[in-house]
């Protein structure tokens, strides 16, 4: 059995379609994975493949996506089912038709509803990824400290076995002793989060609707999806705007912004390499020349 008979037949075991896979062609998706659009039978699939040791990388995602589905706030693809054929394995979501025209005033709102979703803890019960980089999401109800420990911290050490050792290591480790003061009087909620929202993952249907996709999931202060979304750019005024109208932010949000962004920095630096240390390096003092 080939790899996308095997698909097929998962495909028609969780909804009942039958028909043969034809037409499979790829599509422009992120680095991590292959990503093609494929038919089978009258209906139409995103299917995403890597190697087979990255099933745990698709679990979460189809988990995470269905987290944001599950808090009816915003849309996101539907997962139809994922395993491993051979050397591969695959994730495969319902086919959206993407890149109309959309209100960005919608997508705010419809974020703001989304963060709505809290719980009594942060994290998740579930690690995933934050590109191809592994994401400890272990729960507890100290904010500072899964921060701390479970995303500055962690990408810091990553840093270091990459090689990226000194000032970074230095001044990092004292941000890390220091950062908590940042949060005096700001007690966050544990929201829903996208978790990698930069302008790449999110779209409009053809009939204007919002979607976002490619999540790392976990529940956790608000700000840091806002952050993200500044990071990059893409996002226009109207979308913050309306966010702000259904959650105003914090006035202490600008300085945790870098804080937060950060984490995506140095993750880029593990990820990508060196080109992404001077910017690091200039986060942290300015975090550091903020707590002095």
């Amino acid at each position: 059995m080939s790899l996308w008979e095997a698909i097929g037949r998962d495909i028609s075991a969780v909804t009942g379609n039958t028909g043969e896979m034809a037409q499979n062609r790829s599509v422009s998706g992120g680095c991590i994975n292959e990503t093609v659009r494929a038919h089978f039978g009258d209906h139409e699939y995103f299917v995403k493949l890597n190697e087979a040791g990255r099933i745990g990388m698709f679990d979460a995602e189809a988990l995470g996506l269905q987290e944001i589905i599950d808090s009816g706030a915003v849309r996101a693809p539907l997962p139809v089912c994922r395993g491993k054929h051979g050397n591969r394995s695959y994730l495969v979501l319902e086919y959206l038709p993407l890149g109309g025209r959309g209100s960005h005033e919608e997508l705010g709102r419809a974020l703001a509803r989304m963060h709505e979703n809290t719980r009594d803890v942060f994290g998740w019960e579930h690690d995933n990824t934050i590109g191809s980089t592994p994401q400890i999401n272990s729960t507890g109800k100290d904010w500072v400290g899964f921060w701390r420990e479970q995303r500055l911290g962690y990408q810091l050490q990553l840093a270091e076995r990459n090689g990226y050792g000194g000032s970074l290591q230095e001044r990092g480790g004292l941000l890390l002793e220091e950062f908590q003061h940042l949060f005096e009087g700001y007690l966050p909620a544990a929201s829903l989060l996208h978790g990698d929202l930069w302008s790449g993952n999110y779209s409009f249907t053809r009939a204007g609707e919002p979607v976002i996709y490619d999540p790392a999931v976990y529940f956790g202060d608000r700000e840091t999806d806002i952050a993200m979304s500044e990071l990059f750019g893409g996002f226009g005024h109207s979308f913050y705007a309306a966010y702000r109208e259904a959650w105003p932010l914090d006035a202490g949000y600008p300085v945790r912004r870098t804080l937060y962004n950060l984490y995506h920095i140095l993750n880029h630096l593990n990820l990508f390499g060196g080109g992404y240390l001077p910017q690091a390096q200039g986060m942290i003092d300015t975090l550091l020349g903020e707590l002095r």
